[in-house]
């Protein structure tokens, strides 16, 4: 039996031997592509070939890329562990044809590898192909069909329609007819018993598609219109995991060797054997295995778990696998994290980039198990106080379960598990309601609605940045659009050459202005999209033709190029500082100053910052000037020691910025000051926290390090001006801190006599109600936390007894109500449901424990009220 390396190796060298260049994986984030989160195909990072934006180095390539669907349209999170053969991050073999060989070649090598290389046997194959669409305007694929059957039984071709026989990248973008290819891994009594062909796309679980060939011939316009494109090409993916399955005799994908290792760490972890286990079970197996993969990749890429975007979808994933663990395999501790070395090991020769992050992936997905595992703990806690407070209520509500789900990060399907223990029900009506509505209040929140390009002017070259050596040039808009994104409307057009810098690696785009005769229109920003350079205006031209002046805000890219010169330095001193486990995880580089983000697992002390700011300050002063290395051969640019940051997707020929070689040395695509002396000043401004071993810093540089600092001065003298002290003001501030702690005391020391006073007072004030005592009374304290010592003290020195208080404190009115100790544990009364009762007359709410509970509120003048209700709602 072939292992998953070795059948990995002979696709590749299949394709090479057939005149394909082999390529790397593109990054499984997605970058310069709004229309994108996550590499969800191999033909992503091919995208601008297709479109005929950019041309390719060679006609053919061949590669494994990494892919993960778990948002967007090609989504198949909820399908992962349920099945045998659904993954999120997947590995996607492909060869690839840019307007050379087309169908003909494509079918007969893809037969020729299955049947002739990998040995499958040819009556387990059956093949697709499209059968038409009246809507598209759009014939059946009979060139295929001809094609396949020089190879292949009539019977065996199988027509399907758009749905599965069209494939597209996404709404708009390139499109095409495709060929699948599907194989029947049944045993030999099925088969004799149902013909293959009946269930090929009937979502059986050993009739699965391999492999798909993708023409690509059309670009999907934002009109929802196929346009036909200039050059006709091959885009095929084949399921790496699959094809594995099928050559290795395995019934699932799950079982083959690549998830060996991890299947292995479950069971020494848990006890329990994948083959053996309950079907709950296998599901949370499944489920870890492809996670951590799909988690491990991403982050190694660059991204990081978070609360919005490409983040929040990791911290989903992460999640499910945790919470799979937690309910299935009673794994209620932390332990992803020791996966990441077993990833590591199988990969190596592969993707290395996870043996050469092992640490740093491992450390973040623990405290991400952490803090969700506190997440669950909090969760069932909230779980069993609401069962306590609504005993009778064989239904828990919607709202309550999408509370959970919402604000703590509880998952719906654990609330339900839950509720069925204690044999209750969640009403899923009313959450999926709410649920409905927070959706579609994000998907208003993202929506992007994109017209199609208006052309101006035809260019068969891509526009061309001249921005390193001009501020100001003469050019010709080649076209325009609208796009509609978070209910704005956005003005884009393309220039044939520009001197705006498009934001990328960090920078922000260029500012400035076209103009042309009396007409200016503003530039307002500069992105990039794939290889477009698209700048963000005020207004349309009037008349788009003709020559324009570009011309860039160059005060703008002047404090822009200091911060980013500046960066550079910073990642020396750092790692100079700290050590060479220093990498740059995130930077933002604008006109108001930098913003860099690193791997480091601890606080950098007041010593460390000082040194940094130091050394930065120092290279500044020393007047370095500029090395550019433009066009440089990407392993010569390593060579020269330039750090390469992980995942980032970068090209043959790369440009590389050298402040002095011995200190610093990186690929860099922005723009740089051409001595340090003009960065001027370097100012650390502060020094936090971003994610688990993710630190943060940001600084001011020249002018804007200036003013800072004649701040601070400013500040100092007022004070200075304040105490009357301008020879010694940090001794005399010293004496005011010292004056302040003991006027501070004194104040407690009031206080508590203050309380002491009360407790007696009210103590005095306890009145006879059926057969308990009650206190109540509205007191005057200076704050919640007085209150609080009020009502525990009462409570150590009273039996039988019920305490409300009330008070107005910062003009809001606060209640509190507390049951002695005997009282509380004998289960008569519930102070948090007393207190969310008597909150009414205050126009607030609260709650708290049995014991012990607190609410405000918006009307002081309610308290009154409040306490007077007291009596009839105890009895």
């Amino acid at each position: 039996m072939k292992s998953s390396s070795e059948i990995r190796e002979i696709f590749l060298d299949f394709f090479k031997q057939k005149q394909h260049q082999i390529v790397p994986s593109a990054p499984i984030v997605v970058k310069n592509d709004p229309s994108l989160m996550f590499t969800n195909a191999g033909m992503n990072q091919f995208k601008d070939i297709f479109l005929g934006s950019k041309s390719p180095k060679s006609k053919r390539y061949t590669d494994t890329q990494k892919c993960l669907r778990a948002s967007g349209k090609h989504n198949d999170l909820d399908d992962v562990g349920h099945d045998t053969y659904h993954h999120t991050m997947f590995e996607m073999l492909g060869n690839w044809s840019f307007g050379d060989y087309y169908k003909k070649e494509a079918i007969a090598w893809a037969w020729e590898l299955l049947t002739k290389r990998f040995n499958i046997p040819e009556d387990r194959l059956y093949v697709t192909v499209f059968g038409g669409d009246k809507g598209d305007g759009l014939q059946a694929d009979t060139e295929a069909e001809k094609e396949w059957e020089k190879w292949i039984a009539k019977d065996r071709i199988l027509h399907f329609g758009k749905k599965d026989n069209f494939w597209e990248m996404g709404a708009i973008g390139p499109s095409g007819p495709c060929s699948e290819i599907h194989v029947d891994i049944r045993s030999e009594a099925e088969r004799q018993k149902i013909d293959g062909k009946t269930l090929v796309n009937a979502d059986h679980p050993e009739v699965i598609e391999i492999w798909n060939l993708v023409f690509i011939q059309y670009n999907r316009k934002a009109d929802q219109s196929l346009e036909a494109l200039q050059d006709k090409h091959i885009d095929t993916g084949m399921g790496f995991e699959r094809v594995v399955m099928v050559l290795q005799g395995k019934k699932s994908t799950y079982d083959i060797d690549l998830f060996d290792r991890t299947r292995s760490f479950l069971q020494k972890r848990t006890g329990i054997a994948y083959a053996t286990a309950t079907d709950e079970q296998q599901i949370a197996i499944r489920v870890i295995v492809d996670h951590i993969r799909a988690i491990s990749f991403t982050i190694a890429d660059g991204q990081l778990p978070s609360n919005t975007g490409a983040g929040y979808v990791i911290r989903r994933i992460l999640r499910r696998a945790s919470r799979y663990a937690y309910t299935f395999l009673k794994l209620e501790v932390p332990f992803m994290y020791e996966m990441v070395g077993e990833l590591a090991k199988e990969y190596k020769n592969i993707f290395p980039e996870l043996a050469s992050q092992q640490e740093f992936i491992s450390k973040i997905i623990l405290e991400e198990e952490k803090g969700f595992l506190k997440k669950l703990e909090t969760g069932t806690t909230m779980f069993e106080q609401y069962l306590t407070d609504k005993p009778n209520q064989n239904v828990i509500d919607g709202a309550f379960a999408f509370k959970l789900y919402d604000t703590y990060g509880f998952p719906i399907d654990l609330t339900g598990l839950m509720a069925r223990e204690k044999g209750k029900a969640v009403d899923m009506v009313e959450f999926e309601k709410l649920l409905n509505i927070q959706k579609d209040r994000s998907r208003k929140a993202t929506e992007l609605n994109t017209e199609d390009w208006v052309v101006v002017h035809e260019s068969e070259a891509l526009p061309v940045f001249r921005g390193y050596d001009l501020y100001s040039l003469s050019t010709r808009i080649l076209q325009y659009r609208t796009v509609t994104a978070k209910k704005k409307k956005l003005l884009q057009l393309v220039l044939q050459e520009t001197p705006f810098y498009s934001e990328s690696g960090g920078q922000v785009g260029d500012k400035g202005t076209l103009t042309q005769g009396g007409e200016t229109i503003r530039v307002l920003d500069t992105v990039r999209e794939n290889e477009l350079i698209i700048h963000l205006v005020d207004k349309f031209p009037q008349n788009p033709t003709g020559e324009w002046i570009a011309s860039i805000s160059e005060g703008y890219r002047k404090s822009v190029t200091q911060n980013h010169s500046a960066t550079h330095l910073l990642h020396a001193a750092l790692r100079d500082v700290l050590g060479t486990h220093v990498e740059q995880r995130g930077s933002q580089v604008s006109a108001k100053g930098l913003r860099f983000d690193f791997s480091h697992f601890e606080k950098i002390s007041e010593e460390e910052l000082k040194q940094i700011e130091t050394q930065v300050n120092e290279r500044i002063a020393a007047g370095i000037p500029l090395e550019e290395f433009r066009d440089v051969p990407i392993e010569e640019a390593k060579g020269m020691g330039a750090m390469a940051l992980f995942g980032e997707k970068y090209g043959d020929r790369v440009r590389v910025i050298v402040f002095d070689q011995a200190y610093s040395v990186e690929l860099c695509g922005g723009t740089h000051v051409a001595n340090t002396q003009e960065i001027r000043l370097f100012k650390l401004i502060s020094e936090s926290s971003v994610a688990a071993g993710i630190r943060r810093v940001e600084a001011y540089t020249g002018e804007k390090a200036l003013s800072f600092y004649r701040e601070k001065e400013q500040t100092l003298n007022n004070i200075s001006a304040l105490l009357k002290a301008p020879k010694d003001l940090e001794r005399a501030v010293r004496e005011l801190a010292d004056k302040y702690k003991g006027l501070e005391k004194e104040l407690q020391k009031l206080n508590g006599e203050k309380i002491g006073r009360l407790k007696s007072e009210l103590k005095g004030k306890a009145t006879p109600l059926k057969d308990i005592q009650v206190i109540k009374e509205i007191v005057e304290v200076s704050s919640s936390d007085d209150l609080k010592q009020l009502s525990f003290d009462l409570k150590k020195t009273t039996e039988n007894t019920i305490i409300a208080l009330g008070a107005v404190i910062n003009a809001k009115p606060i209640l509190s109500i507390i049951l002695s100790d005997d009282l509380a544990n004998t289960n008569r009364f519930h102070a948090g449901n007393m207190v969310r009762e008597l909150a009414k007359a205050i126009k607030g709410g609260g709650g708290g424990q049995a014991f012990y509970a607190t609410a405000g509120g918006k009307n002081p003048e309610g308290l009154e009220q409040a306490l007077q209700q007291l009596d009839t709602l105890i009895e």
